[in-house]
């Protein structure tokens, strides 16, 4: 398949730019993918779509403050920063957006208060040094939410609980694993009492999950790095559940990902380090049994993932309806109930 198999026509007021008031106010649309199924529901009623003995794979990474702002130290010239993965307490790969590149050497003078060195650049990601404080300090000090890139407005309060789950961690991620934003406490527990059983991976979200496709083949394009952890524990849980006959729900495509990574080999196992995994129309899952994910970009790999899974017809027809029945998409938009497609 290409890129532009994934291509969909997307009015720009669907784009959601704030949270709605409560996290599970959010609808849900259920595609079955065996079927093409398609029915509207709200996030309320998923206890009504899972069953006693199903686990829930959760991932606990926690949204660090990433985004920075700043001046080079020798021109003034204005420098926004964002952290893309921290390496040690006081060094960090990150990308920068100025008006000229800066070169290796290059001092940036942090709003809020702070100082980093640029020590070298690869493949336009730089590698940073604080010069005074930890990297975790400065950012808690004056770091703002890290929002994607089509919210258009800064970021502000709300942000702060709001774009981070409420069951996070772990810190490390750049980006929320937005399915997971639709729970709350309330929720977990409703599903708890229902027999749903619950589990967390980790996997440290980073800005690549915003790069576009840039290639029209898709066997020409190089998945970005990301940092994922599957546990002894959660792989004996898995386990369990496939013994008792229930299913594997991954929330979010992260929580896919981390599975199948940990699973490349054929059988589930322990893992701990940084996966490529592209998954796209052809894959052959391992793991996932079902997932609760958002809406996502046109032309993205996550649009992929998903159809991967549920099946490309049967993706690309919820999709068209999502729109013409309005729902809300990306980060703080609506979710999506999904069956794999056998």
């Amino acid at each position: 398949m290409q890129r532009s198999d994934f291509r969909f026509e997307l009015p720009a007021s669907l784009i959601a730019q704030f949270p709605l008031a409560q996290r599970g106010a959010s609808r849900l649309l259920e595609l079955a993918g065996e079927s093409g199924a398609i029915r509207d529901h709200s996030f309320s009623e998923l206890p009504d779509l899972l069953r006693p003995g199903d686990l829930l794979v959760f991932n606990d990474t926690r949204v660090i403050p990433a985004r920075l702002y700043g001046h080079k130290l020798a021109t003034g010239g204005r420098v926004e920063l964002l952290i893309e993965r921290v390496l040690s307490p006081m060094c960090a790969l990150a990308h920068i957006k100025a008006s000229k590149s800066p070169a290796p050497g290059t001092l940036i003078a942090v709003d809020g208060g702070g100082m980093l060195e640029i020590t070298a650049r690869q493949d336009g990601v730089y590698e940073l040094r604080s010069r005074e404080e930890e990297l975790a300090t400065l950012m808690q000090r004056a770091g703002h939410v890290p929002l994607p890139p089509y919210i258009h407005r800064a970021d502000q309060a709300l942000d702060l609980e709001r774009y981070q789950t409420v069951y996070a961690q772990r810190p490390g991620a750049v980006a929320a694993p937005t399915a997971g934003l639709h729970f709350d406490q309330a929720m977990l527990e409703r599903l708890a009492a229902s027999g749903v059983e619950s589990v967390h991976i980790t996997l440290h979200v980073g800005a690549g999950t915003f790069q576009p496709v840039r290639v029209e083949r898709l066997d020409e394009h190089v998945m970005h790095s990301e940092y994922l952890e599957v546990s002894e524990e959660a792989c004996n849980r898995v386990a369990q559940t496939r013994r008792r006959g229930g299913r594997i729900v991954a929330v979010g495509t992260t929580s896919v990902r981390s599975l199948e990574s940990a699973a490349a080999n054929g059988d589930l196992r322990p893992y701990c380090g940084d996966t490529c995994l592209f998954i796209r129309p052809g894959y052959r899952f391992r793991c996932v049994d079902a997932m609760i994910t958002n809406f996502h970009l046109p032309e993205s790999t996550l649009l992929m993932l998903v159809a991967a899974f549920a099946g490309y017809p049967q993706i690309m027809t919820a999709y068209r309806h999502a729109v013409a029945q309005c729902y809300r998409f990306f980060s703080y938009g609506d979710a999506m109930f999904l069956t794999r497609r056998s």
